[in-house]
């Protein structure tokens, strides 16, 4: 049970840990500190949520839907070209200064509502949890399975917490406009890359 556990907690990070839209948002709301917690909190939620709807069913009934995945992994691939496309539009326009006075006066519920359309609505959460994390986490049983849940969701809450604490402590560095231009770039890049990686699946 502890190995099944384990298990979850490291291919949990190695899911959630790479550059995604989700990552993105946690850090430019932790480096605004700006409702950071919060924002890492639903992602936390909706990642429970997903995880278990994988690993206790939702997996088996994609896996009978082909097209179902199909679709998904092609909507994956339009939304992370599109969020890549964001990004290098913000660091050419390097407008940081008045972006982050803009953001500032968002409120609660606008901060909320933005985190639960960048989660929900990216189809490459779907893959991540439901999918893959579910996929490995059918294959146990018992406890087992259960412990496997729990190593995962660990991971998230690890993660997310942690990257937003740490945004927000580092925040007067990171505040400045070639950092953050830096960081969109990258963010661009690595979104490139997962669409590409998704592509590959599509064809396969």
């Amino acid at each position: 049970m502890l190995y099944a556990g384990f298990q979850g907690v490291v291919l949990g990070l190695s899911m959630i840990v790479p550059i995604g839209a989700q990552n993105s948002h946690v850090l430019s709301q932790g480096i605004k500190r700006h409702f950071h917690l919060l924002t890492a909190t639903v992602c936390i939620l909706c990642d429970v949520i997903l995880i278990n709807i994988g690993i206790f069913g939702g997996a088996k009934l994609l896996s009978r839907s082909p097209l179902l995945i199909s679709i998904i992994s092609w909507a994956g691939m339009a939304f992370l070209v599109g969020y890549a496309g964001m990004s290098f539009r913000s660091a050419w326009q390097n407008n940081y200064q008045a972006t982050r006075y803009n953001q500032d006066a968002t409120t609660r519920v606008a901060v909320l509502t933005t985190t639960l359309a960048i989660t929900l609505l990216n189809p490459h959460v779907y893959l991540d949890t439901v999918v893959i994390l579910g996929s490995v986490g059918g294959q146990f049983n018992g406890y087992d399975k259960v412990a496997f849940a729990v190593g995962t969701m660990l991971a998230s809450i690890i993660w997310f917490y942690c990257l937003a604490t740490a945004a927000a402590t580092l925040s007067p560095w990171l505040n400045r406009s070639k950092v953050q231009r830096i960081i969109d770039c990258l963010v661009g890049c690595v979104m490139c890359v997962i669409a590409y990686m998704l592509y590959q699946s599509i064809l396969t």
